[in-house]
């Protein structure tokens, strides 16, 4: 796919992440043990073999910064292309901020400008799924459309998570007819994954449109007031795909990659996801550990019982402790004879002796970083 370009999309503060986003944009969130959010839309772009990337970041970008560096897990630290990090440009007043995603990429017009590819593959930084992109271009050749959007039918999103996503219906030709951005009321059950297909030229030319008229948003702005006028089709994907828009599917996600089929799916087909290497000594469990189900990064230190839990690198059980269906973060230490069920730990936090926490699967109880319970 040496004609595509990319663009990640980072977005503003997120709310619904709560402590999660507190330092830190959604799209640097820790995921599966040692990966970041973004690590999976990055790896799907260079495994289909894009390797001009611009990641456009908004709130919090320091930790995001640090994780992608110069690209070169990605291969992507060239002297020609490569990896581009666009943070806003900073003032007194704010106003430097993006005001939207189209907002966003205008901004950043040079960057399209001096770009040679003809194609434009545009995706959110937050969203867990294994695609390779060259099937997505050839259809959108193959239909001449103008705009491709990738979705997927959301049989496994409960209702009320459909009104996070965009909604689409589709005529027989697969053209977009109706485009519905977070409805309380979905018409259908075709998520759209925050994906889009274009050819440089018209993305310049409709972003210039945009901010001429005063308009940020890619979405509302473009794809919805343009469906009529524009052909976009969609762009059918059948794998596994969350987006991390809130801390009930953040966990949910974790949780399903402890299935090995999803695990298989994820992290094994249709290519590697790369990550920022740290170089830990293996996980060490001492005699009395108990552990089934889990993913457990290097560096840790078990000494307790752990189930069907998420454990990052350096984290520390002690003798004693139970841990159910929760997610470790990286440095935490969690003291002897602390329960911990349906829990999610940030960074370096600390649960002291005889501690106990319960959430729910749906209601997880969530502890900020560096915070001593």
């Amino acid at each position: 796919m040496s004609s595509v370009m990319g663009i990640i999309l980072t977005g503003g503060k997120n709310p619904n992440m709560k402590e999660l986003v507190a330092l830190r944009t959604s799209a640097a969130i820790p995921v599966g043990g040692k990966y970041r959010a973004i690590d999976f839309v990055l790896s799907n772009m260079v495994n289909s073999g894009i390797t001009n990337v611009g990641v456009i970041t908004q709130y919090s970008f320091r930790s995001l910064m640090d994780h992608l560096g110069s690209g070169k897990e990605w291969d992507l630290d060239r002297r020609n292309e490569g990896l581009f990090i666009f943070p806003p440009s900073l003032s007194s007043d704010d106003t430097g901020f993006y005001r939207g995603s189209a907002d966003a990429m205008y901004k950043n017009l040079t960057f399209l400008r001096r770009s040679n590819e003809e194609y434009v593959l545009i995706a959110q930084g937050n969203c867990i799924y294994k695609m390779n992109f060259q099937g997505m271009l050839d259809e959108h050749i193959d239909k001449n459309a103008d705009i491709t959007i990738a979705y997927r039918v959301m049989d496994d999103f409960l209702p009320e998570e459909m009104s996070s996503l965009g909604v689409i219906d589709l005529d027989a030709d697969g053209r977009i007819a109706d485009f519905q951005e977070k409805p309380l009321h979905p018409k259908t059950r075709n998520g759209s994954m925050g994906i889009y297909l274009i050819k440089r030229s018209v993305l310049i030319s409709l972003l210039e449109e945009c901010s001429a008229h005063g308009n940020y948003d890619f979405v509302k702005d473009v794809l919805i007031k343009k469906i009529n006028e524009l052909n976009i089709h969609g762009y059918k994907f059948d794998g596994y795909w969350r987006n991390l828009s809130c801390i009930k599917t953040y966990y949910k996600c974790n949780m399903e990659l402890l299935d090995p089929e999803i695990r298989k799916q994820v992290f094994i087909e249709n290519g590697k996801v790369y990550t920022k290497v740290k170089d830990e000594a293996p996980a060490k469990y001492n005699e009395e550990a108990e552990v089934r189900n889990s993913v457990v990064a290097d560096g840790c230190i078990i000494e307790g019982d752990v189930e069907n839990s998420v454990l990052f690198r350096g984290v520390v059980i002690k003798r004693g402790a139970v841990i159910r269906n929760s997610i470790i973060m990286q440095g935490s230490m969690v003291s002897e004879n602390v329960l911990l069920e349906n829990v999610i730990l940030d960074k370096e936090v600390n649960i002291t002796p005889g501690k106990s926490l319960k959430g729910d699967t749906n209601w997880p109880v969530v502890v900020g970083k560096k915070v001593v319970v």
